[in-house]
């Protein structure tokens, strides 16, 4: 456990330092939001002729971030403050300030800042490439790019040639402190416990999931779902959402956090479980201490514990029965001519389906780390130089076979599906999807030992008292401490399996009517 003291104030003689620190990393974070502005608009508004020149200007801000923020300057700062960060508690502001800042420098300082400019061009130019070759089924197209973006994540990985696995350091740049050798033996026993369950389930009377497939018109969609994160908590004030090829949230300012989704309109789950993710995502930056606006400690803990978030929302909260005892009177009320006749348990139990799926965002709570793990796999694969990019689809297909039974008829909804590899690196993400469910039953278990009304409040429509917990015990912290450290915090024990598979076997051994 650690101190809860956050009041502690500045040594006077090292005030000039701490508020020179806090203005170099202002600008840096200012040159950093405007980057993040530049990538919500290629992925929303921005025409297609725009990519060449968006990828330029994203790089040469980048590489300008880059070097302010490995300026020795910013360095001799640090080593000022360390006398005076040994003076105060772990979790004050400042102390916690200059611990992150430094962790984040030490890394940054090993990446020359010319790779990140090469880095970010590549990434937009190759975004740009899969939104269209996605559509158009067409691997072949963003083949070339892939294979650079592996040679760019193999480089960026060698520059930490200290490090146990050439994954690692791309683990760590999302997840401090996290390492192959920490994840893989717990996606093992995640998998060994997983598979015989999914069988169990194959094997009992299907659930009858039709309603879900109707034609829903999108506005009246997208009309229904607005209200419903309003009602949540999310801040309209402070954010908007949008359409996109692949839903996301973003942070320009803890005062500007934005979110997107895309609307199937024979697919109502679609739009509106996506939604709910992200507002998951976009709740958690809102809801940080505004005190760490422009600083590293603006942003969640962890990609595994921003996760957590948005698959809390999504399912512990959005896919329970509770949750529709409010809201499905109103969904009803808008789509009275699809769901009239479908009784509010109906609904329940066709939302939560299990059937394994090719896509990893439409995928159940069940079966989605399956998703989750294979991608793992194949990225450690490429990165230990055992998969060519070449064999990648070869290689995803047969492990969708082997693991869930099906076999993709297309790249669109097989290895071009997700956009992480084409705006991203390979390695450092995939992981965090799954560690993030198996931390989300955990966070949800233990709020409901602190309140255990929370569940009959959402069955009112009441969110705040669930909204306030998740505030006070995660939000707010932002970066201030690792994952390890906020697990311990707010559960009292390390990352567990247990309350993810209790969760599970209770929900979906009660919906198919069988002991798991």
């Amino acid at each position: 456990m650690y101190p809860t003291n956050t009041a502690i104030m500045p040594l006077p003689n090292q005030e000039p330092q701490l508020i020179k620190l806090k203005h170099r990393l202002s600008e840096i974070n200012d040159i950093e939001s405007v980057v993040s502005l530049l990538h919500w608009d290629q992925a929303t508004y921005m025409p297609a002729g725009g990519a060449t020149a968006r990828g330029r200007q994203i790089a040469t801000l980048k590489q300008i971030a880059h070097q302010k923020f490995t300026d020795p300057a910013l360095g001799q700062l640090l080593e000022d403050l360390h006398p005076f960060e040994a003076s105060l508690s772990y979790d004050s502001l400042a102390a916690s300030l200059i611990r992150v800042t430094r962790r984040d420098y030490q890394r940054a300082i090993r990446v020359p800042a010319e790779f990140m400019a090469r880095l970010s061009q590549h990434q937009a130019a190759s975004y740009s490439a899969w939104s269209k070759a996605r559509p158009e089924n067409d691997f072949a197209k963003v083949q070339p790019y892939l294979e650079k973006t592996l040679d760019l994540s193999l480089e960026l990985a060698s520059f930490f040639n200290n490090s146990q696995h050439i994954a690692d350091p791309l683990i760590e740049q999302n997840d401090y402190g996290m390492s192959v050798a920490m994840i893989k033996p717990i996606f093992q026993q995640l998998r060994q416990q997983l598979i015989p369950l999914i069988k169990a389930i194959a094997d009992s009377p299907p659930i009858n999931n039709s309603c879900l497939h109707q034609f829903f018109a999108e506005q009246e969609q997208l009309s229904f779902i607005k209200g419903v994160i309003f009602r949540l908590g999310y801040d309209f004030n402070r954010g908007r959402q949008d359409k996109t090829l692949h839903p996301f949230a973003t942070k320009f300012s803890i005062g500007d956090v934005r979110m997107t989704t895309r609307v199937y309109e024979h697919h109502l789950d679609q739009a509106l479980f996506s939604s709910i993710h992200e507002m998951g995502h976009a709740l958690y930056e809102q809801g940080l201490a505004p005190e760490f606006e422009a600083t590293p400690l603006a942003r969640g803990t962890s990609f595994s514990v921003h996760e957590s978030q948005s698959r809390l929302w999504e399912n512990l909260i959005g896919r329970s029965r509770g949750f529709w005892e409010w809201f499905y009177p109103q969904l009803q009320g808008t789509f009275i001519r699809q769901l009239g006749q479908t009784s509010a348990e109906q609904f329940y139990r066709a939302i939560n389906t299990v059937q394994p799926s090719l896509i990893r965002t439409d995928a159940d709570e069940v079966t989605y780390n399956l998703h989750a793990m294979i991608r793992f796999d194949l990225e450690l694969a490429m990165l230990e130089g055992t998969l060519a990019v070449g064999d990648l689809r070869d290689a995803w297909n047969e492990r969708y076979q082997k693991d869930l039974g099906l076999i993709p008829s297309n790249d669109t909804n097989g290895v071009l599906q997700d956009v992480h590899w084409f705006v991203g690196l390979i390695g450092g993400m995939f992981h965090g999807y799954t560690l993030g469910n198996l931390m989300s039953a955990q966070f949800y278990e233990a709020l409901i030992d602190s309140d255990p009304e929370i569940p009959v409040q959402i069955e009112r429509g009441n969110f705040r008292h669930l909204h306030h917990w998740l505030r006070s015990e995660i939000y707010q912290h932002g970066r201030k401490y690792t994952s390890d450290e906020l697990l311990e915090r707010v559960t009292g024990q390390g990352l567990s399996l247990e309350p993810f598979m209790n969760y599970i076997r209770n929900k979906y051994g009660y919906l198919y009517n069988i002991k798991l």
